[in-house]
Parts: structure tokens; C-alpha cells; sequence
């Protein structure tokens, strides 16, 4: 391979013809190695670049030693292959990655905040700051002065340099592995920043559009600032304009209204869950009455449309209702199925064996404490074979 691939010689080229001088395969996935590529590994917080090598989709890409290898669909033989780089990939990668330069340099020489980690995410990308925590107003004042400089439209550039330069050059490093050796590779944004950085990059700060600083959050000691550049964030804020134009809708408010229609909404809610909880709890108090009056010493009930929590409100109903009784009772709710076994003081049964049995038969799980055993199965089928067993046990 070229001493200097071609991702880093021209990281906007978008096809290159290379030859593939070894393959093999590793963990199951086949790879190849080439004689020079576009395709940048993953490394440095950035993620690999995908695309097609000869008409194949290339999954990964890694640096193994002084090997780049490309990871494929399926294998290649050796010889001259065409590549074709994800070039809107690649692009949203170098705007993320451009963009983290922007906000780490920005974040520290503005005011005063180290970057001590970075990650390039699918959808939202975030640094790691030295800072405890960042206000709304301090985060405001960062995303305007980065807005400053991506106006300014700075050049970016990568160059190398040799160890000793660089030992006489004021740059931003994470320092470099043990025992480096040979040239090493900066990337600046000019009259701004300096550091050591081996991924793609725009040509200017005016290339990443926009900036946008969504949130934070705490993280060992310090704060995670999540960040979308470019695209990404001008696809968060169409998503964004979209939900609100539903909530909209829905709702019936605008835009300054939505918060509080939704709080009126959850209080109604509320309300309607209180009265509901109301009528469970007396629905189960006349249930549980009318079981204990029963002849039977085991008795049952199915109760369609509801929740498990019912089944434990009936249950403390039954147990004062019918103390020399046992109970198997079974409910449905949301596509699941859920059963309870319940007896009283005074009733001859060990419920937690019995209960063992009864998911048996009902082919499902469930466990409990004292007089209590409860679970949830796929089918009630079994119920009265379930029921029949109970009876016997209770003698």
C-alpha cells in the first residue's frame, strides 16, 4: 500500500482502482488486503467508511498492524478491483468529526473546558468535558461562538510532521502511543487549532453548516455535551418540526402551548386512573364476597380485560372474606395471561407447592410467599385440569 493511502491524500475522492494483494479470513469474515484504498479504518472515535469493493459490500474496516483490511459480504479473489465509497457516510463523517475539532478547541480556549473523550455516533455524537456542569446559558454561549467560527469559514488542513517538530509545536494531543515512531499527523483549523488526529476532514468550518447542542448529561465527574453538525442536525430539527406539527394536531395548542396541554392531560389522566383504581378495588371487595359464600372449599374465576393488580386486590378481599377457602383465579389482560392461587388461614393447603404444580399444568411461571402464589402463562386452556388438581391437593 501507498505510504500515505488515499482516504488521507484526498478524503473527498470517491472511487479508486487498487489491487487486492492478500485475502483471508478472519472470525468468519473474509477480508482483503489492498494495494491502496479509500476506505478509512475505524480509529480515533471514527467509524469505519462502507461502500463497494468490486460490486461488494464492504461491512468493516481495520487496521491490523501496518494492515488495512476490508472486511466483505463475501470473498474476492486477488487483482484489480474498482472501489466505490458511501460518500454520504463518509461526508457525515467528516462533518461530526470536523465539527468535534470546532467545539473541543472552541469549548477550551473560550472558556476553559478540556475535552477528555469523544464519540462519533450513528444519529448524535458527544465529547466528554472537565467541567461538573454546564448551564443552559453557558451552553447557549458555546453553540453561539462555535456558530462564530463556522461563519469565519477557517480552513482546515492536515500535514505531517516529524517527532522532533512537533516536540517544538504547541498542539492538542491525547498524547501518542508508547513507542512512536516516524511522522506524525496534524490536522489545523487555521488560526484556531492544532492537533494530533489521523481521520477525515472538511476543507473549511463553513463545510459543517451548523452546529446544534441538544443536551448533556452527568458522567465520572465531569459532563457528556452530546452535538449534531451538518445534516445531522438539520434532519433532528425537521424530525423535531415534524413531531410538533402532530402534537399539534392532536393536542390542538401551537408550538408554546404543547407543554402545557400535555400536563392538563396527564392530570386528567390521573384522575381517570384514581376512579378506575376505585372501581377495581370495589368490584374486587363484591367479588371476593360473593367467592366466599360459595359451598366449595376451592373455588375459581376468570376475569377477561383484567390486570394482574386486580387479581391481587381480590385476593386480599378473599382472604378475609373466606379464611377455610382457597381461590385459583385467572385474568387477561394486553395479550397476556396471568393466574393467582390464594388460600386462607384456615385452609388445608400448602400453597407454594401447589402453586408449583398449577404453573406446571398451566405450562407457565410464577412464585410467591405464604399464602400467596401468583405467575403468568401463554394459555388458559389448562385452567380446569389446573383447577381439578387443586382440588384433590386441598383434600
Amino acid at each position: 500500500m501507498s505510504a500515505i493511502p488515499a482516504f488521507e491524500r484526498d478524503p473527498y475522492r470517491t472511487e479508486l482502482d487498487a489491487e487486492v494483494l492478500a485475502t483471508g479470513e478472519e472470525n468468519g469474515r473474509p477480508f482483503a488486503v489492498l494495494s491502496d484504498t479509500i476506505f478509512y479504518p475505524e480509529g480515533g472515535g471514527q467509524p469505519p467508511d462502507r461502500g463497494l469493493f468490486a460490486g461488494i459490500a464492504v461491512l468493516d474496516v481495520q487496521k491490523r498492524g501496518a494492515e488495512i483490511r476490508h472486511y466483505l459480504d463475501r470473498p474476492v479473489p486477488r487483482g484489480p478491483a474498482a472501489l466505490r465509497l458511501d460518500w454520504a457516510r463518509r461526508f457525515d463523517h467528516m462533518q461530526q468529526h470536523t465539527g468535534q475539532h470546532l467545539l473541543t478547541a472552541v469549548a477550551e480556549d473560550r472558556f476553559g473546558w478540556q475535552t477528555t473523550a469523544f464519540h462519533l455516533g450513528e444519529r448524535v455524537s458527544d465529547i466528554e468535558l472537565d467541567v461538573p456542569k454546564l448551564a443552559p446559558e453557558r451552553l447557549r454561549a458555546l453553540e453561539e461562538a462555535v456558530a462564530a467560527e463556522i461563519r469565519a469559514a477557517r480552513p482546515v488542513s492536515p500535514r505531517r510532521v516529524s517527532l522532533e517538530e512537533f516536540a517544538r509545536l504547541s498542539a492538542r494531543t491525547r498524547r501518542l502511543p508508547p513507542g512512536h515512531e516516524g511522522e506524525i499527523r496534524l490536522v489545523e483549523i487555521g488560526g484556531l487549532d492544532l492537533a494530533t488526529c489521523a481521520g477525515t476532514h472538511l476543507r473549511s468550518t463553513a463545510e459543517i453548516e451548523l452546529i446544534a447542542l441538544p443536551g448533556t448529561e452527568p458522567i465520572r465527574g465531569g459532563t457528556r455535551l452530546f452535538f449534531a453538525a451538518g445534516g445531522r442536525a438539520r434532519r433532528r430539527l425537521a424530525a423535531h418540526e415534524e413531531c410538533s406539527a402532530a402534537l399539534r394536531k392532536l393536542l390542538g395548542a401551537p408550538d408554546e402551548g404543547l407543554v402545557a396541554a400535555v400536563e392538563e392531560r396527564l392530570e386528567k389522566l390521573k384522575d381517570a386512573e384514581r376512579i378506575l383504581r376505585r372501581k377495581e378495588e370495589e368490584e374486587a371487595r363484591m367479588t371476593a364476597a360473593a367467592l366466599g359464600r360459595e359451598e366449595a372449599t376451592v373455588v375459581s374465576g376468570t376475569f377477561p380485560g383484567r390486570p394482574a393488580s386486580f387479581l391481587n386486590s381480590l385476593s386480599k378481599d378473599f382472604l378475609s372474606a373466606a379464611p377455610s377457602k382457597a381461590g385459583l383465579f385467572a385474568a387477561t389482560s394486553g395479550g397476556q395471561a396471568f393466574f393467582l392461587l390464594v388460600a386462607g388461614a384456615d385452609a388445608r393447603l400448602d400453597v407454594q407447592a401447589a402453586g408449583r404444580e398449577v404453573a406446571a399444568i398451566l405450562g407457565g411461571r410464577g412464585g410467591g410467599s405464604g399464602r400467596l402464589f401468583q405467575g403468568r402463562t401463554e394459555s388458559l386452556e389448562a385452567l380446569p385440569a389446573a383447577l381439578e388438581r387443586l382440588r384433590v391437593l386441598a383434600g
